[in-house]
């Protein structure tokens, strides 16, 4: 397959890196400019704290990438060993209770008691249909799958019943919703409401279908799978290097933007129609998040022993603990009790530290553009479930919200979901269009997180952007083949 004409890529996170990727495929010579020194964006792995010890400096575990449409066709699993952790998300409920989602829903089920009926007929219409799932979080929600209206519907059925202030009338312990709302924190905002909702039980359901994955070596291992195929198809790329304007592109026959709406406006300028450009600029932003590293000693020493399998561990107490902790942040609030994701990644990979040393990736959410320091609240937040956690802590290394965004200018404020996830912005994500990764100038795209399917590490927004590419600048109609 060949085409006439270049392209250019513009980020090389896992969204441009997929780009490049998949236009190269299809004969285009391509190039791609990243900002930083080293190419990966939100999928990188880095010493932060001590030698030897490797750090997920953004996305650590990875619930999308088995549902990607982009991934699946890549081949990701033939080239990079994986890890499925029998229970790939816990949810501490204090420090002796901790509530378990294994891979096996009904096994999930039995562990909820009086709510397992409850919890089977709520993630039942999405376990039961991964091909849903795959087209629902691999493509637009404005291209929704013509099959199965009945099965569209059941899961709407199961945003609404969890997405709004009836939530909870389902349940008859704390346990079942307390589990769920933990994956429903992962967008930063406001809850309950249906965004939050659809994608938590998008989240939940992906556990029960494959489980939430973690690369051996660090999520580095993804990025440099995606470079190594970009450059085998001759992808050139250009680091440390910030594209100030489109004059600095040459005549590029298509540029895709793995940027947010906000950097894409600043560099294509009046090259994008007015109106399209007033529509990014109220593109809304989320929360932010702050992240803290850990080097330790030995392992996180839970007083509930279960949570050391879990792939992801959310320290949030109950249902009701962690909406005020997210309303709090919405409201532009330091909570006091945060609401903390954390993985410990040593306990299934232990070549990522020195022998009998273990390594903490830790998050919580804060106002967006928040500058505190977050090591003292998660440190002290991991200690109400884990006593004595402080005495196994050899370094850590922090990022606050606005030194996330300095990092990566695409975590506007610290959002590292680039963009809030409501139900407005899911559904316009920039804008309402069928081809959203299109804009009305000429050549241009954006392939960010800020289209759709939005956040993750999955690569579909660089592969929808560069398909829609291929056809309306080099006339290509035939997707290219991905596979190893």
């Amino acid at each position: 397959m060949t085409s006439s004409g270049t392209a250019v890529v513009v980020g090389a996170g896992p969204n441009g890196l997929a780009a490049a990727v998949t236009l190269a495929r299809a004969g285009v010579p391509v190039r791609v400019y990243e900002l930083a020194d080293t190419l990966g964006g939100g999928s990188k792995t880095a010493e932060l704290t001590e030698p030897g010890f490797l750090h997920d400096t953004c996305s650590a575990v990875h619930p999308m990438a088995y549902a990607s449409a982009f991934f699946t066709r890549f081949g990701l699993r033939s080239r990079i060993p994986l890890i499925d952790p029998e229970i790939p998300y816990a949810h501490g409920l204090d420090a002796d209770r901790a509530v378990l989602a294994w891979r096996d829903l009904d096994r999930t089920a039995e562990g909820l008691g009086p709510d397992a009926r409850a919890w089977r007929r709520l993630l039942e219409p999405f376990v039961n249909r991964p091909d849903l799932v795959g087209r629902l979080t691999s493509d637009s929600p404005l291209r929704p799958p013509l099959t199965s209206p009945l099965g569209l519907a059941r899961m709407g059925l199961s945003v609404l019943d969890q997405g709004t202030a009836l939530w909870d009338r389902r349940w008859q312990t704390e346990q079942a919703p307390a589990l769920l709302t933990g994956a429903m924190g992962h967008p930063i905002q406001r809850m309950p409401a249906p965004g939050p909702t659809a994608a938590g039980l998008v989240l939940a359901s992906l556990a029960h279908i494959e489980g939430w994955p973690i690369p051996v070596g660090g999520s580095q291992s993804i990025a440099n799978a995606l470079v190594e195929d970009a450059r085998a198809h001759g992808v050139e790329f250009v680091t440390d290097h910030e594209v100030r304007s489109l004059d600095e592109l040459g005549d590029a026959s298509a540029v895709l933007f793995d940027t947010s709406p906000k950097a894409l406006v600043r560099i294509a300028g009046d090259a994008l129609p007015a109106r399209y450009a007033r529509r990014l600029r109220r593109y809304s932003y989320g929360g932010g998040a702050a992240k803290v590293d850990y080097a330790l000693s030995g392992p996180v020493p839970w007083k509930s022993p279960e949570l050391e399998r879990a792939g992801t561990v959310h320290l949030g107490g109950s249902r009701g603990q962690m909406v005020a902790a997210e309303n709090a942040v919405a409201a532009g609030r330091h909570p006091e009790r945060p609401y903390v994701l954390v993985s410990q990644p040593t306990t299934f990979d232990p070549s990522r530290a020195p022998e009998g040393r273990h390594l903490l990736w830790a998050y919580t959410h804060v106002p967006s553009g928040s500058t505190v320091d977050p090591t003292e609240a998660v440190t002290r937040r991991i200690e109400q479930f884990a006593p004595g956690f402080r005495d196994v802590v050899l370094a850590s290394s922090s990022r606050s919200a606005a030194e996330l965004e300095e990092h990566n200018p695409n975590y506007v404020g610290g959002d590292i979901s680039v963009g809030h996830v409501g139900v407005t912005q899911l559904v316009a994500r920039p804008v309402l269009s069928t081809d959203p990764w299109r804009t009305p100038a000429k050549g241009l795209y954006l392939c960010s997180s800020a289209t759709p399917p939005g956040p993750g590490v999955h690569g579909v927004c660089g592969w929808r952007a560069a398909l829609s590419a291929l056809r309306h600048e080099f006339g290509v109609t035939t997707a290219p083949d991905l596979s190893p």
